[in-house]
Parts: structure tokens; sequence; C-alpha cells
């Protein structure tokens, strides 16, 4: 192998490792520390929201301008999609050309992709402004990551990346709250405009107080190939799972993405091990934590993401709670991610992030495990509690699997160690989301004819029991029109406890992957090069 990157010694042609950044010293507001920590929040903000807040506002513009369901979906799709391929290549890009102008581009360009959504005439043009948004969400995320890695000391990292996922949590869970406050006040389109000054206020804090950090070690030229492949190799796999619930698991287009992904994962993996100056550099996974902590995120993100999928349908389709009620009922998960993040910040500051990990991982297992056991008559104070303990062992996982990706990642690759931390999650959503989704129907596909017979109604056909399948995997009771009372409310009942049965399924497979992440977590261990990047600004 030719590429001269190493974790622990070396860097990139057998140069010691950067242990400060080139960028000239803080002076003033420029390079502060926690005024970084609140700029570059307010950017990853509006990327938080934006993965939650648009689900609300989807209704709204189907019906505004005639679109399908399916194309519907690519408003979300195109988003994600995009984000997720971009992420790589584009902490690359904070890398070789620096990390606050990544940022500020970064930003400029979310804000503007979500002006132009707002002046949209036609479903067409939304979805590619979407996925316009992904990309320049892309630049902004792994930015945002690399800048707090240069600007804070090591002993401080942990609370400054507590402080920032606590944005991210918020900023996730109350995008419905916000997004249904915002289509039922105003109208959709404001939903995408309110980023249009949020983006302008982070472009002026950027200008104003961010410090460019260049590492001495920064990459100097580009591998093209290297990006071609895992771009592909990501589209691939994410384009499977996204089409997998439509095409099913068993359909042969499905398996062709999936092979084709692995087949440039490969291709990808042996380009990178002769190419002199690689996208990422292999011997960076030669650092068990930081795979530990790459594997971690994937894990956490397919137990919250799938198992949070189904409980938004349960609460607005079994309980019959308004999207703004359901995120209300969300507020104690929002709630503990707030607290909990830099409160495990400190922890791991002080303990190192394996025990943290660990328990935090065990906590989510049983708040999967609990979230189970819900019926179509629990009441809220039974629901808070697990969504509580949800959010409390979601907290230092977000902290510490950042902490031991980024901080055991040399000082020049921290672009595209936060690239990894940010795809890992947006991998880790998109499985969870299609495997617990396949758990889901297969479940409902399985006991809905005969909870159906039992309950004494009418025969269904095969079609029409398949249309009542979809309707009953996100909890809705299929009830045609001008059905008498008393059928209609055995057919809610029906519909309702086999949901349950399934999104019961679900939650427990999201807990034993929470259970098999406990034991990931125990290979964990603090960034060996945190410290590359402290003393730089004052605190």
């Amino acid at each position: 192998m030719t590429s001269q990157t190493t974790i622990d010694s070396t860097g990139p042609g057998g140069k010691a490792p950067a242990d400060r950044s080139d960028g000239p010293p803080a002076q003033g507001l420029r390079g502060h520390p926690w005024l970084t920590l609140i700029t570059v929040a307010v950017g990853v903000m509006m990327v938080a929201l934006d993965g939650t807040i648009v689900a609300i506002a989807n209704p709204a513009i189907a019906s505004d301008l005639g679109a399908t369901f399916a194309e519907v979906q690519w408003i979300t799709n195109a988003y994600f999609l995009a984000l997720a391929v971009s992420l790589i290549t584009a902490g690359k890009l904070g890398d070789r050309f620096g990390h606050r102008q990544t940022f500020l581009i970064g930003v400029v360009g979310f804000a503007a992709a979500s002006g132009a959504i707002g002046l949209s005439s036609s479903i067409g043009a939304v979805v590619a402004f979407r996925a316009l948004q992904g990309v320049f969400g892309a630049l902004l995320m792994p930015a945002a990551l690399g800048l707090l890695r240069a600007t804070f000391p090591a002993e401080k990292l942990n609370m400054a990346i507590g402080l920032w996922g606590m944005v991210i949590g918020a900023s996730t869970a109350g995008g419905p709250i916000l997004g249904g406050v915002l289509v039922e006040h105003v109208n959709w389109q404001s939903v995408f405009f309110i980023n249009v000054p949020v983006g302008a206020l982070a472009l002026v804090l950027g200008v104003l107080i961010l410090l460019d950090h260049r590492a001495e070690n920064a990459p100097r030229s580009f591998d093209v190939p290297g990006i071609a492949l895992l771009s592909g190799a990501m589209f691939c796999l994410v384009w499977a799972l996204i089409k997998a619930p439509a095409w099913g698991w068993g359909d042969g287009r499905t398996w062709a993405f999936v092979l084709g992904s692995a087949v440039l994962f490969a291709a990808f993996a042996v380009w990178e091990s002769k190419v002199r100056e690689p996208l990422i550099p292999l011997a960076l996974f030669r650092s068990v934590p930081l795979s530990a902590g790459v594997v971690l995120m994937v894990l956490m993100a397919i137990a919250f993401m799938g198992g949070l999928f189904f409980v938004t349908f349960y609460l607005q389709n079994v309980h019959g709670m308004s999207p703004i009620d359901a995120g209300l009922h969300l507020l104690p998960l929002t709630g503990m991610m707030i607290v909990g993040s830099p409160v495990a910040g400190v922890l791991i500051t002080k303990l190192g992030p394996r025990i943290p990990l660990a328990g935090g991982m065990a906590a989510t297992a049983i708040a999967m495990y609990g979230m189970s056991t819900l019926e179509t008559d629990t009441g809220s104070g039974v629901m808070s509690v697990w969504f509580a303990l949800l959010g409390f062992g979601l907290a230092p996982v977000m902290v510490g699997a950042t902490e031991v990706i980024v901080g055991n990642a040399p000082m020049e690759l921290s672009g595209v160690a936060g690239g990894l931390q940010q795809a890992a999650m947006q991998i880790g959503g998109s499985l969870g989301t299609a495997v617990l989704g396949a758990v889901m129907a297969s479940k409902v596909d399985g006991d809905l004819p005969g909870n159906w017979k039992a309950a004494g109604l009418p025969e269904l056909t095969p079609a029409q029991l398949d249309q009542a399948s979809e309707a009953v995997q996100v909890g809705v009771a299929p009830v045609a029109q001008g059905t008498p009372e008393a059928v209609a409310a055995k057919i809610a009942d029906v519909a309702h406890d086999t949901f349950i049965s399934g999104m019961s399924l679900a939650s427990l497979v999201a807990a034993g992957v929470a259970v098999v992440a406990v034991f990931v977590a125990l290979l964990t261990k603090r960034g060996e090069n945190a410290k590359a990047g402290a003393g730089v600004g004052h605190i």
C-alpha cells in the first residue's frame, strides 16, 4: 500500500501529525471557541430541522401542487439521498480548502435552495431543490465538526460536541412541532422560507467569528476516482434502502443495487490502497475505537430512527393526535436529549466514552423494549417514561460516538471523519426504516387475515387485503366510505391491534440491535488525536 497516512504517529508522507492549525491566531471575537460553537450550531440547526419538519408539510404540498404519493415521498428521499452520498466527499473538501469556507458555502447554498423551494410551483422543482439542499447540507455538517475539533482544546471538546448534539437532537425532534405550527397558521412554503433568515444569521456570524483552520498535513490533491467509486457505492446502497419497501426485499432490483453497492465498495477499497492521497485512507480503520464508533453510530441510528418512525404513526393514527400534539408527546425525548447531551459531554470527559456509551445503549435497549409493550389505550404518562428513557440513552451515544470518530482521526482528516460520522447516521437511519419496515410489513401481512376473520368481518379479495395491509402498516383503519358505524369500529380495532403487534415486534428488533451496540461500545476509547486542535483560540 502506497498511502502513507497512519493514525497514531505519522501523517501523510511520514510526517509527524500536526499539533496545531495553520490559520492565524484568534483575536477578539474571531476564533473564540464558544462563539464558534454558537455559529456552527445555527447552521447545523437548519439541516437537522429539515430532516423532520418537511414531513408535516408533505400533505399540503401534495394538495397545492397536485402531486402523487410517490412524488411526495421523493421530497424526503431526494434530500437524504443527496446528503448521504455527498457527506464524506464534502468532508474532504473541508480538509482541503478549509472548514470555514466550506461551512459558509454550505450555509449560503442551503438557505438559497430553501428559498427556491418556497418559490417553486411544481413538484419536480421542489424535489430538485431538495436534492440541492442535501448537497449543501453535506458541505455544512462535517465542516461544523471540523471547526469544533480545531477550535476546542481536548478537555473541552466533549462538552462542545455535547452542546452540538443537543442542538441536533432538539432540532430533529422539534421539527414536527414547528412544522405543524407553520403549516397550520401560515403555509407550507414557510417551512422552507424560515431557513433564509436563519441562514443569513449563520452567514453573518460565520464571517465575523469563524477562524480558518488548516492542518499542517492537509491534503493537497483530490482522489477523483475514489470520489466517483464511493459516491456510486453510497448511491446504490441508499437507493436500495429507499426502494426496498416498494419493490420488496425479495425483488431482483433491490438485490441488484445491493450487489452493485458491494462491488463498488470493494473497488473503492482496492483503489484507496494504491492512490497516493486517498479520499479515505484505509489506515484510518486500523483504529479499532474509530471503527467501533462508526459501527456504533449505524446501530444507534437503526434503533432510534427505525423505532421512532413507527411511533409517529402510533401517536397520530392509533391515538388520533394532531401532528402538533404528537410532537408535544415526544417532548420528554427531546427534553432528555437537550439536558443529557451536555451532561454526557462532562461524563465522557471525566470517565472516557466506554462506560457512558455502553450505558446509553443499554438504556436505549430498555426503552425500545418498553415501547414494544405499548397498547392502543396506553396513557401519556407511560409513553412519556419510555420516550424520556430513550432520550436519556441516546444523548451519550450521540456525543460519545462523535468524539470517538473525530477524536481518533488525525487533524488533517477531521472533515472526512465528520463526514463518516454523519454518513453512518444517515445510512443507519435509512437501514433502520427499511429493515424495521420490512419486519412490520411481514408481521401485519401474517396477522391481518386471521384477525380480520376472527372479528367476523366480510371476507376480502387478495387485492383488497393488500390495500388493507398497506393502510394498517401505518396504523390507518381501512374503512370504506359508507361502512356502517358498528362495522367501522370493528375494522378500526382490528387495524390498530394488528399495527400494535407489528410495532411491538419492530421495537423488539430495535432493542436487540441496541443490545449488540452495547458490546460494540466496549471497544471504544478516548480519541488519541483530540489534542491536535487544542489550544487554538481562548476559552
